[in-house]
């Protein structure tokens, strides 16, 4: 009950400061550029706090916090003072109006880069961009990877922590190129190819699809939870569990006992199991699922490998940039997460990415949670992030949001004249029924995840 709680809040938080500066970009524009401002509301709905400044605006926080508004004078809306007619939005030139409705993306930009910028300056962490064992016939065992690879590189990125290697790895397999990584094993420096095509692009899949996982050290492995009414809790498998054998051969690397029980669908597999001093024999007969139009064995539990801290503190690598270094990273990396979250919504137009990678406000809340506790980088990468995906979807050019409404000023500025009410109006039905569509989609997403 207390990570729901603290889910809700975290993401309270976050999408107030994200929906907080968006709707600035535009308050800040439109003010300066003297539109006169009605209302500031953070959130929809009901005002739960109303304060009325000395310059006459409303500032509200509503009851609804899934997004907000900057209400302006508008003729349109309702009937405008003669006096004060040239302070209606509705009067202002093209490019006036197109400043103002840029200024809420751009000022998500900003915010993005401003994030990022700290967390370079006070250093990312994470583990060393090692790579385990492939599976055999994968991309990456074709290639010739290795087990304790370092890729320092991919296409010439740098990859200083495994999250960088990942996040690389999308970014160039989205745009359907070559993957050239850069590797070192014991110093020795070598580039491995891995050509295009071979993996499938859905983020669920590609690593596996490549062979590309992150290393994990040798050592006893631990059952760390069991899934209800699978194999292993028919098998009376539990918790806490050491695998000392199964079917007589010892594994002590991750990846492999996971290669080792999906070869395996339908097979009885005898475990011997270290529990509570003593050793006890079980048998399970592994389950199937299908991957690719191919059985694999599942047996229903988690695992890990017990060894101790100073191995994982090895492991640790930390992505740290100088006060000025940082600035033109936090820029680029703005940049390269929009580029990218185009990327990702033109591959599933194609059908190549899953439209399950839609997430709604309820994992929202979740990874929200997650990176609040994990820490104030974490977080902040969370905001950033999410300020990036913010802009970049606003910016489309759907009726009702931002890009909507710039679509229809660049045609003004085409044709000499506004559209026609009619057809404003029409593209905003339309708009509204994506925009209604998307979120009903995203939160069929997020029902599917909690009872998946």
């Amino acid at each position: 009950m207390l990570e729901v709680i603290w889910s809700i809040a975290a993401f309270i938080v976050a999408l107030g400061v994200l929906v907080s500066f968006h709707e600035f970009g535009h308050f800040w524009v439109a003010r300066r550029l003297g539109v006169k401002v009605l209302r500031y509301s953070v959130g929809f709905g009901r005002p739960l706090w109303l304060r009325r400044g000395a310059d006459g605006v409303e500032y509200v926080i509503a009851a609804v916090p899934l997004g907000g508004y900057v209400k302006m004078l508008d003729e349109r809306e309702a009937e405008v003072p003669a006096g004060e007619a040239h302070r209606a939005f509705n009067r202002q030139g093209v490019w006036t109006r197109i400043a103002i409705v840029a200024a809420g993306p751009l000022a998500n930009f900003l915010m993005a880069v401003v994030a990022y910028w700290i967390v370079f300056v006070v250093g990312i962490p994470g583990h060393k961009p090692l790579v385990d064992v492939p599976p055999a016939g994968s991309v990456a065992a074709q290639a010739g990877l290795q087990r304790g690879d370092e890729v320092i590189a991919v296409n010439g990125a740098a990859t200083p922590t495994y999250g960088a290697l990942r996040t690389a790895l999308i970014d160039q397999a989205l745009a359907g190129e070559a993957l050239e990584l850069s590797t070192r094993r014991q110093e020795a420096l070598r580039v491995v190819t891995l050509p295009p095509g071979g993996a499938r692009l859905d983020p669920e899949y590609l690593f596996e699809d490549l062979g590309v996982r992150q290393y994990r050290p040798a050592g006893p492995l631990v059952l760390t939870y069991i899934e209800p009414g699978t194999s292993a809790e028919q098998a009376g498998l539990k918790a806490g569990d050491r695998v000392v054998r199964q079917n007589g051969e010892a594994i002590d690397q991750l990846h492999a006992w996971r290669d080792w029980i999906a070869a395996r669908p339908g097979q009885v597999v005898e475990f011997e199991i270290r529990r509570g001093g003593e050793t006890v024999r079980l048998s399970a007969i592994l389950s199937s699922r299908e991957d690719r139009g191919r059985s694999i064995g599942f047996l229903g539990a988690g695992v890990s490998v017990d060894v101790p801290a100073a191995v994982w503190d090895n492991l640790a690598a930390k992505h740290r940039l100088s006060v000025w270094a940082a600035v033109p990273a936090a820029a680029a990396e703005t940049a390269r997460m929009s580029l990218l979250t185009l990327k990702f919504l033109y591959r599933m137009v194609l059908g190549d990415v899953s439209v399950k990678n839609i997430s709604g406000p309820i994992q929202i809340a979740q990874f929200a949670g997650y990176t609040a506790s994990s820490g104030l980088v974490s977080f902040l990468f969370f905001i950033a992030i999410m300020s990036v995906s913010l802009a970049v979807l606003n910016l489309l050019p759907v009726p009702v949001l931002d890009g909507g409404h710039l679509l229809y000023y660049v045609v003004e500025l085409v044709k000499g004249s506004p559209l026609s009410d009619r057809a404003q109006a029409v593209g905003q039905q339309v708009g509204l029924t994506l925009l209604i569509a998307l979120m009903g989609l995203a939160f069929y997403n997020d029902i599917l995840r909690l009872i998946d």
